[in-house]
């Protein structure tokens, strides 16, 4: 073999030993921290409020709000990924693992607004889209410096409640529907 075949063959080989070295590192996969998946632990009263709120119009279709401490995360844009939040559940015994709302809270009125108007941006953009199975329905509510976020499949809920949830929840607050 030509000496600059033997050097590009050294040099591939070289290559090729420092790579598998860099793939196998022993080191375990990155995880996300549980504090990142479970909801926020610390209830202000500001959320509070829209507990209350939601519980009167849930009550209004005689659906039942719980608190939930369900490692719940939907997609989201970075605003909502980044605030405070509580996750509740409607309880629908048909469907007993559905029905979650999440409550987003922010520092003011304008900060929610813009945090709102972003996930219903994200939700219409392909990487928006493709977190969540087709026909899903988001509904995004702004009730005063909170966010509340709610998704759920119409062709496969098993509870016949369900549709229940997605009206209650529109009587609440400002709306940013999504363009489907």
């Amino acid at each position: 073999m030509r000496p600059r075949g033997l050097a590009i063959l050294a040099t591939f080989a070289v290559a090729s030993a420092v790579s598998a070295a860099g793939c196998a590192s022993g080191a375990p996969p990155p995880t996300v921290p549980a504090e990142t998946v479970a909801p926020t632990r610390t209830v202000t009263p500001t959320v509070n409020q829209t507990r209350a709120a939601l519980v009167a119009a849930l009550g209004g279709h005689n659906l039942i709000l719980t608190d939930s401490q369900a490692p719940v995360r939907p997609a989201e844009a970075p605003r909502f990924a980044a605030a405070p939040r509580a996750v509740y559940q409607v309880t629908l015994p048909q469907d007993p693992d559905k029905g979650f709302i999440v409550v987003y809270e922010f520092p003011d009125t304008a900060s929610a607004a813009a945090a709102a108007a972003e996930e219903q941006a994200y939700l219409a953009t392909g990487p928006g889209r493709v977190q969540t199975p087709q026909g899903t329905v988001s509904v995004i509510r702004q009730v005063g410096s909170t966010v509340v976020f709610y998704q759920w499949l119409p062709a496969a809920s098993r509870d016949a409640a369900a549709p229940g949830i997605q009206d209650a929840l529109e009587s609440l607050g400002v709306g940013f529907p999504i363009a489907n």
